[in-house]
């Protein structure tokens, strides 16, 4: 005689893929393309910064920016994920 065990899954509940964390991800990784695509808001010498043309700093501050921005991205993006898979170790 062969024992039948009988296995029951749950079903996965579906997840949104659009949430409002993902939304601040794509945000956080499209602000930097925008604000350098959109050269005239800042093709212009006025005003300089210690004697550096708006041109060249305000492209500079943008990495700092889009450092901190990327950043703030992957510990959201860590977060979502870790809560989608049942707040799992990280």
């Amino acid at each position: 005689m062969s024992e039948v065990t009988e296995v029951t899954e749950v079903p996965d509940e579906k997840q949104p893929l659009i949430t409002p964390v993902r939304v601040v991800v794509a945000l956080c990784l499209f602000a930097p393309f925008v604000a350098m695509l959109w050269v005239g808001s800042y093709a212009k010498v006025e005003p300089a910064f210690i004697g550096i043309p708006f041109f060249y700093w305000y492209q500079m501050l943008w990495v700092l920016i889009s450092t901190a921005l990327t950043m703030i991205a992957y510990m959201l993006w860590q977060r979502d994920q870790r809560a989608r898979k049942g707040g799992a170790s990280q």
